[in-house]
Formats: structure tokens, sequence, C-alpha cells
């Protein structure tokens, strides 16, 4: 295990009802003038924005509001919600929704305290010093970043899907999580947030790391308990308990603790993001495509690690390394196709003709010559992880 520093300043408030505490919670951060940020229109018809909006009243707290936030959300909607905060002097922001929303909020509330081109933390050209305190409904469970200091944003003109990792001055001050809020998801919403989480946990999983007993055990642990879940929310998208538990793995998933000590992957989402911000495919939905191709090209090159995923989680038989690996990546992809009814392909995203050149090319452009923590792959290897994702039972890299 390696030095950390985890620090985790969200107050969660979690339940049914919970969405009742938003004026005090907002009163708490000192914010007096808010921004609420919003997808689609659901929040205003079901209700939940007008009693978000009257808990803010009681208190005295003014807001605006900022809707039309977009999956794989752009830098358009954050420059206007950087131009309004500053017009109205907004010094809160509350994200009403899913990932795309926090990560847009996240962004607003960096941009609005800097001079410059909030792209700049993107890049790496700036450090975000300041930021606007950032507070959270959750309506969506999968990204987690209700719970981390991270945001993903593409930019519209060039399709640079990047993200921005910090370790708290974007975390949310609060985060809200009621399970009710989640029941008129749809399967796939579901699904594709389901995905996320896992991704999440195994970016994090597989690790070059050793001695990490604790955050593997509960990094199987999430991975048990999502799998346990999963198919009861998915036949009964009212099932409290389900929606409860899935909720809370989300959140654990991503708010750091499991990573804690071990240096960390990620290469699928890096992969992912390239293929989300050229297709505009749903992010849970592309990862789970890459996974499993990320994981088959790993039985053939790092085994162990599949391997003890593979009989942990799944409960893999095979004494030999090699053949449990290539086993765990045949369950994963069977609990995401036949269980969470996810695309293996590109053809099942609706990618009849990937441009893999192009995705390559971004990829390193973007992240490096060389990317991975788990096991260090060159253009080469991605190019080749990526055709794995034409066939559906790919399990051998080509050379």
């Amino acid at each position: 295990m390696e030095n950390f520093t985890y620090y985790s300043p969200t107050l969660y408030e979690f339940g049914r009802g919970v969405e009742e505490k938003i004026g005090m919670l907002t009163f708490l951060t000192g914010a007096k003038r808010v921004m609420i940020v919003f997808g689609k229109h659901y929040v205003k018809t079901n209700g939940l924005l007008g009693r978000i909006e009257n808990s803010l009243r009681t208190i005295g707290i003014e807001f605006v509001e900022l809707g039309g936030v977009e999956p794989n959300p752009t830098d358009t909607l954050v420059y206007e919600g950087i131009r309004i905060a500053r017009e109205k002097g907004v010094d809160g922001l509350l994200a009403v929704g899913g990932g795309s929303v926090i990560d847009t909020a996240k962004a607003i509330a960096a941009g609005a305290c800097y001079n410059g081109d909030f792209w700049d933390f993107f890049i790496g050209r700036q450090t975000i010093t300041n930021a606007l305190p950032v507070g959270v409904v959750l309506t969506i469970p999968g990204a987690g970043s209700e719970g981390s200091g991270n945001a993903v944003i593409t930019k519209s003109d060039t399709l640079q899907k990047l993200s921005l990792r910090t370790d708290s001055i974007l975390k949310p001050r609060f985060a809200v999580i009621n399970p009710e809020l989640t029941f008129t998801l749809t399967a796939y919403q579901t699904a594709c947030g389901i995905v996320d989480m896992m991704s999440h946990i195994m970016e994090r999983y597989f690790s070059p790391t050793s001695n990490v007993g604790v955050s593997d055990r509960l990094a199987e642990g999430l991975l048990l308990a999502l799998i346990d879940e999963a198919p009861k929310a998915l036949v009964d998208p009212t099932d409290y308990q389900a929606r409860a538990n899935i909720c809370w793995a989300g959140t654990l998933a991503h708010n750091g603790l499991i990573g804690c000590g071990r240096r960390e992957d990620w290469v699928s989402h890096f992969m992912e993001h390239e293929i989300s911000a050229i297709y505009g495919v749903t992010h849970g939905a592309g990862l789970a495509v890459v996974i499993p191709a990320w994981m088959a090209f790993m039985a053939h090159h790092k085994p162990s690690k599949v391997a003890r995923f593979g009989r942990r989680v799944f409960g893999v038989k095979a004494a030999d390394d090699l053949t449990a690996a290539i086993d765990a990546v045949a369950s994963l992809r069977a609990f995401f196709s036949a269980v969470l009814r996810m695309p293996l392909t590109f053809k099942g995203l609706g990618i009849e003709n990937p441009d893999i050149d192009t995705l390559v090319e971004h990829l390193h452009a973007n992240k490096g010559e060389t990317i991975g923590g788990y096991y260090k792959l060159t253009a080469k290897e991605t190019r080749q992880i990526y055709t794995l994702m034409l066939d559906e039972n790919a399990q051998t890299p080509q050379a």
C-alpha cells in the first residue's frame, strides 16, 4: 500500500424526502443566490424543482435557473452558465440531476471564479484555486460525481472529451440522495448507471499496487452488491431497497475511498471518452463495450488480477490464471448482456463502421503516448483493444 491523503468533505443526506432539506443545506454553504442547474424539463413536470425552490425560498435564498444540460455535456452551456453567474451575482451552484448536470455545475463553479477560459483547467494550463460551492440533488445514480472532485466536459469544436480531477475543491458541499427520485428511470438508464458504477470500481481495482487487501475487498464487495441488486431494480423499478443500495454503491464507487493507497488505471474511461465524444453514445453503454475488450486484452498480457476478479466476483473455478481470466471476461460479458441488456460491440452501439484510426489518434493526443496504470499501453495496444470491440466473442488480441 502506498501513502495517501483521503479527504471527503461532502455531507450526505440519504433517504425518503431528504430533498426538503435543500434550503438549510444550501444556507450552510454560505450561498445567498444559487444557480439551479438541471437537464430536461422533467424535474419541472414531476414537481421536484418546485419543491427545491420552495425549500430555498423558505430559508431566504434567491435562485436563477439554467436548464438544458444534455448527456455528454459540452462547453457551450458551461460558458452560458458562467456568463449568467457573473451577471446575476451567483455565489453557489445547485445541480439537480445526474453526472452530466453535476459536472456542468462544477465547471461553472470553477469558471465563474476565473478570469480566463475555464477550459484552461481541463487541458492542464491552469490549476483551480477557487470555486463556488456546489450542492447536489441526485436523480440519476451512476457517475458518482456527487461524491467526487471530478468533472468531464466535451469541447464542441474539437470533440475533446476531457476529465478534470481535484482532491477537494470541486467536491460537492452536500449531496441529497433520495432513492425514490430514481423510480422513474428507464431500464436502459438504470443499466447504464450500473455499468458506470462498476467501471469506477474496476478502474481502481485493476492496479499495479500490491498489498491493498482492504480496498480490494471493498471493491469486490461493491461489485457483488451491484450484481445482486441490479436484477431486482430492473424487475421492479420501485423496489426502494434495491434502488437505495444501488444509489449508495454508486457514490462509494467514485468518492475516492477504494482508491486509497493504490495507483489507478482509467484506460477504459479514456477509450470510451473518445467513442462518446465522436459518436455521441451514452457513456455507460460505451463502457459496456470497452471494459470487456480491455479485460480480454489483459487476460492474455497480465491475467493475475483478472483471474482474481473472476474467482472472487463471479465464482470462476479454473485453477490456472489464463483460463480463469478468460472465464472472467465471459462472465462479465454475460452479466452486461443477459442481465443489463447492454451492447457488447461497436455495432451494438449503432456504430457500423468505427474509425479506429481516429479513435486511437485522438486518444493518445489527449492522454499521451503511453497510458494506463495496470498495464502500459501504446497506440499499438489500444488499437488492438478497439479492434476487439468489433466482435463480442473476441478473446485473443491480434498482433
